[in-house]
């Protein structure tokens, strides 16, 4: 059999991992080396050369984007259609699993996923209904503690809390929350994968099924694996799959969200026999940008060890600038994206990284004043928007009206005279009688515990769902999306907002029927025996979970460093390399590897740029309302002092300050005597023209010396010093 097509685009490591024969295979995939090409050739090697049927494989990967490339990729090289094989992230595998096995689940047929907004929001109902200060136990706590909970496969029962009031008072909000959704046949995104994990465990011939079925499992970004992942892996697994895992423990960035960076060496152990493939060489950035993080990651402990490198150019060395205040800082950076847009280059190719989102800000400020458009990564996704959620509520109570959350959601959007008051009585006849609410409505009504007019409300919310329901069961799902829209008057309901937001709500919900009207039913929800509606729910809640953001225009791509995984750009700016602030202040606090997960982060940032990489950080900067002297990040300090070139020398933030009058200095020669300003960097000043501002930089010598101010009304301005007439604050 001619496999020229499978090896010659391949080089020598990549083609000993496609070809293994080894029962277990752990491929440590440095960045940019091509990790995603040799799942996809190892893939299409098994069906191809080892006729493996489509049916026996499994392909995991993390986001539905990168599964969707797979499968389009893994088409391609195929020739073949991709719809037999179980190609997905954790989460969508899981929901197919549950879907097919419902009863053996222990779930209701037409159980929903309840997204991250929905299950705070029914937390927050809980804890209030628990009489609990929210400012003591906030919804957010209760759900961390909930998720990572699961996340570690525990249930409530396994909890030991030893009569520790504060955890067993989350353990009693776990209890509570889970009746919640047992009752009204809801499933969290932990849930998913912690459900899909008991079937392995209860229902041993499901099992079996699967693991005589799905002989050969193939995980993309292994070090991102949390407990129950990975537990869910090796079950599957069992005596006789072949597990092929592609990972790299240099880039395990995601501790605090429940990864587990040593799955990457418990593979080894709890596996036998793995062989283990190191792919080294990169393709994406210059030799310089390699060698600087090959030695910023050396300093930590327990690698499995790997050192990239690449046949490209050397390249331009890495930048770094020591701004002196974060004002000087952005300025810097976008002054440097100017210059590379005014050669000609594309305004999409330049990213900012930083480690915390407040970061953001003075860039957003600083490319306005310059005209460079740019999008701030990450932002609301479509299914994620306060109008498609109400919506999609509406047609998730056609499906299900037990489901808590959907009913609480809009109950009373658009308004009709359900107050606080009446959902109250709701929730207290539910909980007392142990019913979703939508029974609860009926009984309260039945039984005349309302108020007439919160009756009459009441009735007319139930009717109005009835009567969608009787009317549009046979419907196309396109016809059902609008006839929500219209018969809810959502659409009404928001075009009593503010013009411009108006437009865009309604807009999207036009998308949103669009994407209703256009939607196919997947091969493996038609397998799994899901209904278009099902469907359509299913995919609109995974989609709201995802994590990467969208692509778009040509604008400077602004994001923190978490979000630029699985990204690259030709030009990368990181901002704020101080000790403190990145390394962040807590890594270097508190122990368990959190320091080594921050300089992986930071190797991460690096290995995003081509072609340039800038480093930049404050000697000053202004952080929860005051000033703070910097030191440089540490991880500067571990990186080559030949590998780096200062744009400007290190000049202290804190420079002599003459005592003379600000407003008429002493002068020798047309200049400042010895060149000794009257004002330190970061001073507060006045003009009496352009108001009062903050003291940047300074520039030149002697009667040309200038001074840079940014001014709160008029912007930043280069004064001559010795004319400028400004006075301190």
């Amino acid at each position: 059999m001619d496999v020229s097509h499978l090896l010659d685009p391949l080089n020598e490591a990549q083609r000993r991992a496609v070809t293994a024969e080894d029962r277990h295979v752990l491929v440590l995939a440095g960045a940019g080396s091509g990790k995603t090409r040799v799942l996809i050739h190892r893939l299409a090697w098994l069906i191809q050369v080892e006729h493996v049927s489509p049916l026996g494989v499994l392909a995991v990967t993390f986001t539905n984007k990168a599964a969707g490339e797979m499968r389009e990729r893994a088409s391609q090289l195929l020739q073949v259609s991709t719809r037999p094989l179980w190609i997905g992230t954790f989460h969508g595998i899981a929901h197919r699993l549950l879907r097919m096995h419902w009863k053996e689940a222990g779930l209701p047929e037409a159980f929903q996923i309840l997204d991250s907004e929905d299950q705070q929001r029914l937390l927050r109902r809980i804890i209030r209904e628990e009489g609990m200060d929210e400012a003591h136990w906030p919804a957010r706590q209760a759900q961390w503690f909930i998720n990572a909970r699961k996340d570690e496969g525990e249930r409530p029962r396994h909890i030991e809390h030893g009569d520790h009031p504060v955890t067993a008072t989350w353990v009693r909000i776990y209890e509570r929350y889970e009746d919640y959704c047992n009752r009204g046949g809801l499933v969290d995104f932990a849930e998913l994968l912690l459900r899909a994990h008991e079937l392995w465990l209860e229902q041993p011939a499901v099992l079996d099924h699967y693991r005589r079925r799905l002989q050969h499992l193939l995980i993309d970004e292994f070090q991102d694996t949390n407990a129950i992942q990975y537990a869910w892996l090796r079950m599957l697994a069992g005596d006789t799959g072949r597990v092929f895992v592609v990972g790299d423990d240099d880039q395990s960035i995601y501790g605090w969200r429940g990864a587990r960076v040593e799955n990457v060496q418990h593979f080894m152990r709890d596996f036998p026999d793995v062989a283990t493939v190191r792919l080294e060489q990169n393709y994406r950035s210059t030799g310089t940008i390699l060698e600087a993080a090959n030695a910023l990651i050396s300093h930590n402990q327990g690698r499995m060890g790997k050192k990239l490198w690449t046949e490209g150019p050397e390249g331009h060395p890495v930048q770094l600038y020591a701004a002196y205040n974060e004002q000087d800082e952005a300025r810097f950076v976008v002054e440097q994206i100017r210059q590379w847009i005014d050669e000609g280059r594309r305004a999409d190719e330049a990213a900012i990284l930083y480690r915390t989102t407040a970061q953001s800000r003075l860039f957003e400020e600083y490319l306005l004043r310059e005209s460079i458009p740019y999008r701030v990564y990450g932002g609301l996704r479509f299914f994620e928007r306060v109008e498609i959620k109400d919506a999609l509520a509406y047609l998730r109570l056609l499906l299900n009206p037990d489901d808590d959350a959907a009913f609480e959601r809009v109950v009373n959007k658009p308004t009709r005279a359900i107050g606080d008051k009446t959902v109250s009585l709701l929730r207290a006849q539910a909980r007392e009688s142990g019913i979703p609410l939508w029974q609860a409505a009926g009984a309260c009504i039945d039984q005349k515990l309302l108020a007439a007019r919160a009756a009459n409300a009441v009735q007319g919310f139930i009717d109005l769902l009835t009567g969608m329901h009787e009317r549009m069961r046979d419907w196309t799902l396109g016809n059902q999306m609008q006839g929500v829209i219209d018969d809810s008057k959502l659409a009404s309901h928001y075009e009593k907002e503010p013009p411009e937001r108006m437009e865009t709500r309604l807009e999207n919900l036009r998308e949103l029927v669009n994407a209703a009207d256009a939607f196919v039913l997947p091969p493996e929800d038609a397998d799994a025996g899901l209904s278009e509606l099902q469907s359509f729910l299913s995919h609109a809640a995974l989609e709201a979970g995802e994590t990467q953001g969208e692509q778009w225009d040509d604008c400077v791509q602004l994001m923190t460093l978490h979000s630029a995984k699985g990204l690259e750009f030709p030009l990368v700016f990181i901002a704020g390399m101080e000790d403190g602030l990145f390394p962040h202040q807590r890594s270097i606090e508190e122990s368990g590897g959190r320091l080594e997960e921050e300089r992986r982060l930071c190797y991460v940032g690096m290995t995003r740029a081509r072609e340039q990489l800038c480093l930049s950080y404050a000697e000053v900067r202004r952080m929860h309302g005051s000033e703070s002297h910097s030191r440089p990040s540490r991880f500067i300090d571990e990186m080559p002092s030949s590998l780096l070139r200062e744009i400007r020398p290190r000049v202290s933030a804190e420079r002599p300050y003459v005592p003379a009058r600000p407003s008429a200095p002493k002068r020798s020669g047309g200049g400042f005597k010895g060149q000794e300003w009257p004002f330190r960097l970061g001073q507060a000043v006045t003009h009496r023209k352009f108001g009062e501002g903050t003291v940047l930089a300074f520039e030149g010598s002697g009667e040309h010396t200038r001074v840079q101010v940014n001014f709160d009304a008029a912007g930043v301005k280069w004064l001559v010093l010795a004319y400028a007439h400004l006075e301190a604050r």
